[in-house]
């Protein structure tokens, strides 16, 4: 054998054994007529130790080479109790060297000296570092919680396609063309909707898949071009049975991996989550909650001659503050850079308005020339602001991008105070979507989750009348800000999907053609059916603590969905062009 015990394993119980370890060079030191060497693996360091007619061994080794090494389990005497291998060495006998090494691009530790796109390009060094390492035995861990889980609660693992047929109404499509059908292509499903929903009028009523899914979106920290869906469905269920079920599969993740009992999970309405956070995904770990100041502003504005009026004010349709306790000591610097953060184009607010409450409660603000004190305390009045606290204003002519603008400034409050500490967890669920969203871009209604979503039954007589009223029976979980998992009661019934493409402005013959498959099917018996997906890589991304889901996946893309280790995309040869009949005309400098 390689190897009789892993690198992690011995202890000071295994004093006297002789033992045979295989692993990787970690680091070399040279200590008068001794050498060490940390050997590492998956399971963890065990140094080595040479000396004697046994230093020649050592001799010529470089970081990362792999060894195979016989010795003798002696006690250390100077221990490592940062190690679970401290209090032990090996006294080597027998060295192999199964495969020599390069010196590595950059360190293999922890707080390593490589950039980003250095480890990129050689992931699978950077795979070697403990913290890359245990997150994906997080994410197995995860997994295999989530597969034991559902299978007690009685659902099936069923695979679905990864070449499927290319549909609308989501994100861009991944295509694949095909060689036996030219001038046709598959897509890369961007999650097994419509095939999970057929599984339920096939009769599986307790479906999942921990599935791949691909979306040819732009890039952020929590997406990917593929990633991995916790994929579910059930039959004969409403909303409250599939809430209970996945609150407690989200209950028994928390004991499980993190040993936190998860309490009850409370339930914000959309409308809500906007109107106080300004998110659709709030984080709750903090409060600084919206107060609405238009009211107020625009009766002080009425009373004054229009030559004085702040016009910031008075012609805005929404004036939101919040109010950051304790904070009244900003400096002018600290707010003119919370000033610059909110004109930055990501956040696209024109300016900031703020306000201190003295000690004495008096209230100072950089609109003090507009306002009376009376109205300035009237103002803190409203926002249950006390001595020593910083009100904080954004105003605008479209409520909606306002308040986005607002969340954005909370969310970089609380970062700045602390309050986003990634080891506390406040979980949700938001409830009562809106059914449509307006769509500039195409100048019609869209479907704010998918067409395949229900509306609230006592909405449905809105799509007659008032579609964009119409509140949709679906439902996302939501953990520091962060939505790991939605869903939705699915549309059972054909006649009803059919007003729903009808709205999205599908003529008849383009929904047959698109979904006919479907609809069809729902002629035969559908039954009530609903379901939701996790993202397993942003739901192990919280666990791990990670700003980013890129660490817990073994091979990611870069930000510009590149994989620079493969060197993925790529052109391809011209054979294989021609084979898929597809003409790529190069364009002239």
């Amino acid at each position: 054998m390689y190897r009789t015990k892993t690198c992690g394993e011995l202890r000071l119980s295994d004093v006297n054994q002789t033992v045979t370890l295989a692993g990787w060079v970690q680091r070399i030191r040279k200590m008068g007529g001794m050498t060490f060497i940390d050997l590492r693996d998956r399971y963890g360091i065990t140094q080595l130790a040479f000396s004697g007619d046994q230093l020649t061994l050592a001799e010529g080794l470089g970081r990362e080479y792999v060894l195979q090494v016989t010795g003798k389990v002696i006690e250390r005497q100077s221990k490592n109790a940062q190690l679970p291998t401290g209090e032990i060495e090996i006294e080597v006998q027998q060295l192999n060297i199964l495969n020599p090494a390069l010196t590595p691009p950059f360190t293999i530790e922890d707080d390593t000296d490589g950039g980003d796109d250095l480890r990129m390009k050689y992931r699978y060094l950077d795979l070697r570092r403990t913290a890359v390492r245990r997150n994906l035995e997080l994410r197995h861990k995860m997994a295999f919680e989530v597969r034991r889980y559902l299978d007690e609660q009685g659902f099936l693992e069923v695979e679905t396609p990864v070449l499927v047929n290319s549909t609308p109404e989501g994100a861009r499509d991944f295509v694949v063309p095909s060689r036996m059908n030219p001038g046709t292509f598959y897509a890369l499903p961007q999650s097994p909707q419509t095939l999970k929903q057929l599984l339920m009028v096939s009769g599986f009523d307790r479906y999942f898949q921990i599935v791949k899914c691909f979306r040819d979106e732009d890039l952020r920290a929590d997406r990917q071009p593929e990633f991995t869906q916790i994929d579910c469905e059930m039959s004969f269920v409403e909303q409250e049975d599939i809430l209970q079920m996945f609150e407690g599969m989200s209950r028994h993740l928390f004991k499980t991996i993190l040993n936190i009992d998860l309490p009850a999970l409370p339930r914000m309405t959309w409308a809500d989550a906007m109107k106080y956070y300004g998110s659709d995904k709030p984080d709750t770990r903090f409060g600084m909650t919206f107060v609405e100041l238009q009211d107020l502003f625009h009766e002080a504005e009425a009373k004054k001659p229009e030559a004085e009026r702040f016009t910031v004010f008075a012609n805005a349709q929404y004036i939101g503050g919040i109010c950051a306790k304790g904070c009244a000591t900003y400096t002018r610097k600290q707010l003119d850079a919370l000033t610059d953060f909110v004109r930055r184009p990501q956040v696209g607010a024109k300016g900031m308005v703020y306000a201190r409450v003295e000690a004495d409660g008096t209230v100072k603000s950089s609109v003090d020339k507009f306002y009376s004190q009376d109205v300035l305390q009237q103002m803190a009045q409203q926002m249950q602001a006390q001595a020593g606290d910083l009100i904080l204003i954004l105003s605008g002519d479209d409520a909606m991008k306002t308040r986005k603008q607002l969340s954005e400034l909370r969310l970089e409050m609380g970062r700045q105070l602390g309050l986003r500490d990634p080891k506390q967890f406040s979980c949700l669920w938001v409830i009562d979507f809106p059914m449509y969203e307006w769509s500039d871009e195409e100048q019609r209604l869209m479907a704010m989750h998918h067409p395949f979503t229900s509306p609230k039954p006592e909405d449905i007589p809105l799509l007659d009348t008032d579609p964009a009223a119409v509140r949709a029976n679906a439902y996302d979980m939501v953990i520091n800000g962060v939505e790991v998992g939605g869903g939705s009661i699915r549309i059972h019934d054909a006649k009803l999907q059919e007003k729903i493409f009808e709205i999205l402005g599908f003529t008849p013959e383009q929904a047959q053609q698109k979904f006919g498959f479907l609809m069809n099917a729902f002629k035969y018996g559908a039954p009530p059916h609903g379901g939701l997906a996790y993202g397993l890589d942003r739901f192990v991304s919280l666990f791990a603590g990670l700003d980013s889901i890129r660490d817990c996946i073994a091979f990611p893309k870069n930000n510009q969905g590149k994989d620079v280790m493969l060197g993925a995309p790529g052109v391809i040869d011209q054979i294989q062009l021609d084979e898929l009949q597809i003409d790529i005309k190069k364009k002239s400098n």
